[in-house]
């Protein structure tokens, strides 16, 4: 993206709604600027530098509301971001996602059904979408980033970790997922934020999932946004004498779907829980490990990431991503200088 789309745009982000509701009917950002230009409000040097020299890195960049890797299912909604700054795999945002939300101070029971729900949808093919948030965020993008399908919407700038004990989370989300944010670079957490990014969660989503949630909660949040947009929405029923169930009871009430097992997700997109999960081991079945560069350049003898670069003639990045799931699935382990090939746990 060029530096007077990158400032456009900006300044687009800060016009009145009803300048940014008529622009959108713009097919490109140079019209744009021709009928709009006059109402831009002028962007700080300090984050148009930002978002340029963010856009130097690796794996990480800036999307533009006019480009071709721009969500169609966000563009729909009725104020998406003009920019979204992201780190990690951006082709995961063309994929089926399914957002699951719920409460930061989670019951153990709550975190059982995330990584139930998480696993099931990563299984038939489905990025998991969430917020970061402690609680049920976390954990359904724990789940999901093992296998590199889930998305992070962060409500701070792209580069911020918030909160600060995710830090390693968001991280190996970057690595293996997707981070996005319409914040640029440097801004730090506001409020305000978060509803704004639960927009974008819901908007990514053809799906949203509330595992708990109390009554007044950010969840329900991104559970009406879906249903303003007509997406699919359902919650997880419990308990109606604990609080942290009662936001869940409220959206049936309001026309949500009682979510009883991910197998009613599933029906949502035509899929059949047993096909996926055995489509998923027929497919680990079939990718053999001797036919796996980077696996037959590893042995007993400890290798470095450069020899490993070396011996399989694999890109430093692509060496650096295989080796951790490799890591995660017990068939590699570090070692003092090293990695070497352990076999399968």
């Amino acid at each position: 993206m060029n530096t007077q789309e990158l400032c456009v745009l900006m300044g687009m982000t800060r016009a009145s709604n009803k300048v940014q509701r008529a622009a959108r009917e713009c097919d490109s950002w140079q019209t744009l600027f021709e009928r709009w230009g006059q109402s831009l409000k002028p962007v700080e040097a300090r984050w148009l530098k930002a978002a340029e020299n963010w856009c130097l890195g690796e794996y990480q960049g800036v999307i533009s509301y006019f480009s071709e890797d721009y969500p169609e299912p966000l563009r729909a909604i009725a104020n998406p971001p003009w920019l979204l700054y992201y780190r990690g795999r951006k082709t995961l945002l063309q994929g089926v996602s399914v957002a699951i939300v719920g409460s930061r101070k989670a019951t153990h029971s709550g975190l059982q059904v995330a990584d139930w729900f998480s696993e099931s949808l990563v299984a038939a093919g489905i990025v998991v979408t969430s917020g970061l948030a402690m609680g049920i965020d976390a954990q359904a993008h724990k789940t999901a980033a093992n296998k590199g399908k889930t998305i992070a919407v962060l409500g701070t700038g792209i580069d911020q970790y918030y909160p600060r004990r995710n830090k390693a989370l968001q991280d190996f989300i970057a690595h293996q997922g997707l981070l996005i944010s319409e914040f640029p670079p440097g801004q730090t957490a506001r409020i305000d934020h978060f509803p704004r990014r639960n927009r974008i969660i819901s908007g990514i989503s053809q799906a949203v999932i509330v595992v708990e949630a109390a009554r007044k909660s950010g969840s329900l949040s991104t559970a009406m946004h879906a249903l303003n947009e007509g997406r699919e929405v359902g919650a997880v029923p419990g308990s109606i004498l604990l609080p942290e169930h009662q936001g869940c009871h409220w959206l049936i009430q309001q026309g949500a779907k009682l979510i009883n097992a991910p197998q009613d997700i599933l029906d949502w997109f035509s899929i059949d829980n047993a096909q996926s999960i055995a489509a998923e081991d027929a497919e680990c079945r079939d990718e053999s490990l001797a036919n796996n560069r980077l696996f037959a350049s590893l042995s007993s003898e400890p290798r470095t990431i450069d020899d490993m670069v070396q011996l399989s003639g694999l890109e430093v990045a692509e060496v650096m991503e295989k080796v951790v799931l490799l890591e995660l699935e017990g068939l590699v382990a570090a070692v003092p200088g090293g990695y070497i090939k352990v076999g399968r746990r």
